[in-house]
């Protein structure tokens, strides 16, 4: 059997896709894997602020064109980027294991956020990011940084910058661990929504693909990250808003933590919730919530008078 990954041209994507690759061929040894780069629109457009650009599935609508057109037989994404609505014939087949989901500091001069003064420049490509920064440091100078995490890594330097924000996962899939400053624990800046869990998104319809990859489906990874797109779609999705859910599992049961913030650091409203672990609506349940403290308030302002909560 041969099977053909989609992926971004990134480093840390193909490192991704190449990751999926060897663990198909170990579990099934009669299949080759190759893969297949396609650029995104989010790979194309790199000067402007993600928010700015203001289009869903900035990482994964080309990919998701070829998968649709059998071009490509599964595509492997960040479950960060990929949005909650996915199009027609197309499903998330797989969430792999999890790892550390929290964000890092990688500091110029090994200071930690604590420690900055007054007018540092911490670069982020993140709305979210910058919101949790501002929101505990205003006086942090937040500016945006796009590109892979070597560029990222780079402008520290050519943009004199103190600092940069960066995942996680992506650093140490990336064999950058060492110049991790300071974990930036989730009480401070809640992870992204799917953020150090890979996605496998194939066609429904194509049985032999899905049964290859459904030992990658993660049991507890899923029903988190799950909980957490759900969050996520009664917020209506997109990047324009700064938003935030991260769930943790214990046993049968389920914590999912979220916050929906400024994009100048305030108002802020926050807030958890615990349900069973088998139920992702708990995400819908919290995002209620939010809406009724002040979520709404801050959607409207950012986005206009016409946001409305998903269905």
């Amino acid at each position: 059997m041969k099977l053909i990954i989609g992926t971004r041209g990134s480093a840390l994507a193909l490192w991704q896709a190449r990751h999926v690759a060897s663990l198909i061929e170990r579990n099934r040894p009669d299949t080759q894997v190759d893969l297949v780069t396609i650029k995104t629109t989010g790979d194309k457009i790199l000067e402007a602020p993600l928010a700015r650009i203001g289009e869903k599935g900035l990482f994964t609508k080309e990919i998701e064109e070829a998968l649709l057109d059998h071009r490509v037989d599964l595509a492997v994404h960040s479950m960060k980027d990929l949005p909650t609505d996915l199009p027609q014939g197309l499903q998330l087949a797989a969430v792999l294991k999890r790892e550390d989901p929290r964000d890092v500091f990688i500091s110029r001069d090994g200071r930690g956020l604590e420690r900055l003064e007054k007018g540092a420049a911490v670069g982020t490509s993140s709305l979210r990011r910058r919101a949790f920064l501002l929101s505990k440091f205003p006086g942090l100078d937040v500016v945006s940084v796009r590109g892979n995490v070597e560029t990222r890594l780079r402008k520290i330097h050519s943009e004199n910058l103190a600092g940069v924000i960066l995942a996680s996962a992506g650093i140490t899939r990336m064999g950058f661990s060492d110049r991790i400053t300071q974990y930036v624990e989730s009480e401070m800046m809640i992870p992204a929504i799917g953020q150090g869990a890979l996605g496998i998104e194939t066609r429904m319809d194509d049985s032999a693909v899905n049964e290859a990859v459904a030992f990658l489906d993660h049991a507890e990874s899923r029903a988190c990250v799950d909980a957490e797109r759900a969050f996520l779609h009664r917020m209506g999705g997109g990047c324009a808003v700064p938003m935030a859910a991260y769930a943790v599992a214990d046993g049968d049961s389920m914590t999912v933590t979220a916050a929906v913030i400024h994009p100048d650091g305030t108002p802020a409203v926050r807030e958890r919730l615990s349900g069973p672990v088998s139920d992702p609506s708990v995400g819908t349940r919290l995002a209620d919530i939010l809406i009724e403290r002040g979520a709404a308030s801050i959607a409207r302002e950012v986005l206009g008078p016409d946001w409305k909560p998903g269905l």
